[in-house]
């Protein structure tokens, strides 16, 4: 996959009540990752609504969009090779009881309902471009070059 791949990634109101954001900002440059757009913002309930429209139908819906719009979140963009599979992988399962030590949810996740982060779903082609487009107008967007790309990638 090239280098500049992006995908979503969401530090949840609980990540940024606890002053998590550095720390998950660090976890995703230290991987290699390149940050393309960042936004610290409150999510209204018509957003959460749409971020979250496929789960619309389960029983922790309600839950869900009261928690994500309970305080603010840090929205961004990270781009670079295979960056929506390196970030879940990151990430860690979505029970962080259940995450591997390393994962940021195995590390810094509290519980099922509490898990710190957000990020694109990797098996869904979709996704990413969807959750980019809900959170950010393209001008948002910033395409730079690291210094360090051709230390990290291979074919640049």
């Amino acid at each position: 996959m090239s280098h500049d791949e992006r995908t979503f990634v969401m530090v949840k109101p609980d990540g940024v009540q606890r002053g998590l954001i550095g720390e998950i900002i660090g976890r995703l440059e230290e991987r290699g990752l390149k940050l393309a757009g960042a936004k610290f913002m409150q999510i209204d309930e018509e957003l959460a609504h749409e971020h979250y429209g496929e789960h619309e139908d389960k029983p922790f819906f309600d839950g869900l969009v009261e928690f994500i719009t309970a305080g603010p979140v840090m929205a961004m963009v990270w781009e670079g090779a295979d960056a929506t599979r390196q970030v879940r992988q990151m990430m860690g399962t979505t029970d962080p009881a259940e995450a591997q030590p390393g994962t940021i949810r195995g590390d810094l996740g509290l519980d099922l309902g509490q898990n710190v982060i957000h990020g694109s779903d990797h098996e869904d082609p979709g996704a990413n471009e969807r959750e980019i487009d809900l959170f950010f107008d393209e001008d948002e967007l910033v395409d730079w070059e690291k210094s360090d790309a051709e230390w990290v990638y291979e074919d640049v």
